[in-house]
């Protein structure tokens, strides 16, 4: 009797819980700022580590007779849940190079990017058809010059996102921005503004669709920006996506194209 009943506890242990009629939780799939410029106002689960990250990042910009071509080798940004609505975030390209070519001469500036650090806290109740966060961020100035500017910045970012009929999703993006002067001396404002729409076309695979825009401010001179904007997800399982993507310039202003491949998952 006592090895019957020894061996009927060591069946327990090792009979999979969904066998017992206790059933298991799949995942919540995984929610990235990712594919496109607009942030999203979801946040990662408390206590889990998310990585988004490009794989690789080209940029090209044509301007008065000078093509810049910049490029990412990767560009990371690691994600810490800190609570059901809110996470912390640092991002930055460990290889960057810049490549210019103006009158047959070619120039490279290679080396880490800046260090981006954001805290994003969700405003509303995550299955409410409107939902609000709002995203303040700081950027450390750790690339040369050519890469970035030396200097201190930051702003905010107020993600509202609708959804719509028909598993349409539109995300607005409104984002003020605090810059240095292109002379060093001061201050001044940019405006950004971006209108996101995003629609399921299968249980794995989203497309996206936006326009952005960005006016700067500086003292000197405002540059006015717009893009139009593609891009398609794929969610391999709850914890992984694949993303690719390009960005188009619609004025001189403008990178001319931005193309990325993309990589998220969350551990």
């Amino acid at each position: 009797m006592i090895i019957r009943f020894q061996l009927f506890a060591i069946a327990l242990a090792v009979v999979p819980t969904v066998a017992l009629g206790q059933p298991t939780s799949e995942p919540s799939p995984i929610c990235t700022d990712r594919p496109t410029k607009a942030t999203s106002v979801c946040t990662g689960p408390a206590g889990t580590f998310q990585l988004e990250a490009d794989l690789p990042n080209w940029t090209r910009l044509d301007d008065a007779g000078t093509q810049t071509d910049t490029v990412l080798y990767a560009n990371p940004t690691l994600k810490l849940g800190l609570g059901p609505n809110t996470d912390i975030q640092a991002n930055i390209a460990p290889y960057v190079d810049v490549r210019t070519r103006a009158g047959g001469v070619v120039s490279h500036v290679r080396g880490v990017g800046d260090l981006f650090v954001r805290v994003k806290q969700r405003l509303t109740n995550p299955a409410a058809k409107v939902q609000v966060g709002v995203v303040p961020y700081i950027k450390a100035p750790l690339a040369k010059r050519g890469i970035g500017n030396r200097e201190w910045e930051g702003g905010v970012v107020v993600p509202v996102q609708f959804s719509l009929p028909q598993s349409f999703t539109l995300t607005f993006a409104p984002e003020m921005d605090v810059l240095a002067d292109g002379d060093g001396s001061g201050k001044h404002v940019q405006l950004i503004g971006v209108v996101n729409l995003a629609k399921p076309l299968s249980s794995k695979i989203t497309a996206y669709a936006e326009l952005w825009t960005a006016q700067n401010y500086d003292p000197a001179g405002t540059v006015r920006q717009y893009s139009a904007d593609v891009a398609l997800a794929y969610l391999a399982s709850p914890t992984l996506q694949f993303d690719v993507g390009g960005n188009f310039g619609l004025n001189r202003a403008t990178p001319d194209a931005q193309i990325y491949f993309g990589i998220s998952t969350r551990f």
